[in-house]
């Protein structure tokens, strides 16, 4: 009788930027390792994903390099 893989159904999580303090820095939702915009090196989070609407960006989807897991960044600021 064989077994059926399953499949792990990864967890992505959601995160509001007009909700946070401070340089825009906070700190993934599983693993705890600060993700920061400032950092453009790639050694803690990879931008995989991003979604414009009329020249704006709305969402930015990442990964972090730490855990894994997928984060979904909402509410950036429209340019003035």
């Amino acid at each position: 009788m064989m077994k059926k893989a399953v499949a792990k159904k990864s967890v992505a999580y959601t995160i509001d930027l007009t909700k946070i303090d401070g340089d825009g820095s906070f700190p993934c939702p599983k693993c705890d390792a600060v993700i920061s915009p400032e950092d453009e090196s790639e050694e803690v989070y990879k931008i995989v994903d991003t979604k414009v609407i009329n020249d704006e960006l709305v969402e930015l989807i990442i990964v972090c390099n730490n855990c894994g897991s997928t984060t979904r960044l909402t509410g950036f600021q429209p340019a003035i």
